[in-house]
């Protein structure tokens, strides 16, 4: 086995014109791996910096740390089904399976932030992050762009009339969730939306470019029509579209509900969007695959929750 192990390190090596006893060599001088070293706990601990005296925003600080560690994950599962030459109805199935697992974790976990935070110390420190807002998390946008084809992430009210070869730029200033930053009246943004721009634009419009034609919906789209009917599959694509645009976005609006409707009275949020329209999938419709959605389901998307 030692002689296989060895021979297999020198073939790997001279591929890349490498002399395997430099790196044999290597070993020699480095330390064991410790499980904090490989984790980077200390680094990983110290990432939470409160910007009030309240307990309560830890909470806070680490439960959105943990869904961008999670977004993370999800856009590494995607990017395998994009990048893939061979896409196999098995491969892409549980692929969509294991993303829709961390989106459940999201939904559920969202009890954390609903039931475990105090009402009186989340309205205190929380007008400390204007204008801060949810809706800036860049790589949840990234998963949308990655999922679908662009037209479906534009506002409903364009939705219909935009022109579908329209350019990206044009096509970004129409998507769904520039409504909560942005007075399409006037063309006027939000400093909260203008910061977000300023800083992932064109970051997002080169990921929008790629994922135009490598996005799951595409991808199972380019399928051969046998393999487009699997049942596992088109089960697959359909959880994880009602799971994302439905069960995890209400958990977050209902969440959100609990601390900003106060005795019948909705609070702004923090980057002064109308979050209810924003956030509740009754009016935007936002479907991923609506190609696997009956006219009515399509229509009754969101009201009935």
């Amino acid at each position: 086995m030692k002689s296989k192990i060895s021979d297999q390190l020198k073939e790997k090596y001279e591929a890349i014109n490498q002399d395997v006893e430099d790196y044999l060599e290597g070993l020699l001088h480095s330390k064991p791996i410790n499980y904090w070293d490989y984790i980077q706990t200390d680094a990983l601990l110290n990432l939470q910096i409160q910007r009030t005296v309240f307990p309560d925003e830890m909470v806070f600080i680490m439960y959105h740390q943990i869904n961008e560690l999670l977004f993370k994950m999800i856009l590494v599962e995607i990017e395998q089904v994009a990048k893939s030459d061979a896409l196999t109805t098995e491969l892409f199935t549980n692929k969509l399976m294991r993303i829709s697992r961390y989106f459940d974790m999201l939904t559920s976990s969202f009890s954390i932030m609903k039931d475990g935070m105090d009402v009186d110390q989340y309205n205190k420190f929380r007008t400390t992050l204007t204008p801060a807002s949810g809706f800036q998390s860049a790589q949840y946008r990234k998963i949308e762009f990655a999922s679908t084809e662009l037209i479906n992430l534009i506002d409903k009210r364009f939705r219909d009339s935009i022109d579908r070869k329209s350019s990206y730029q044009n096509a970004f200033e129409h998507l769904y969730w520039q409504a909560a930053g942005k007075d399409y009246k006037t063309g006027k943004k939000s400093y909260t939306l203008t910061v977000f721009e300023e800083k992932y634009k064109d970051e997002f419009l080169r990921f929008a470019q790629f994922y135009s034609t490598n996005n799951l919906y595409s991808k199972f789209k380019s399928l051969p029509q046998e393999d487009r009917e699997n049942p596992e599959l088109v089960k697959a694509m359909r959880h994880f579209d009602y799971t994302v645009n439905i069960n995890w976005v209400m958990a977050h609006y209902n969440t959100a509900n609990h601390y900003l409707n106060i005795g019948g009275k909705t609070a702004d949020a923090t980057g002064g969007s109308e979050w209810v329209k924003y956030m509740h999938p009754k009016y935007q419709k936002r479907i991923f695959f609506p190609s696997l959605w009956t006219k009515q389901e399509i229509e009754e998307w969101g009201t009935n929750i």
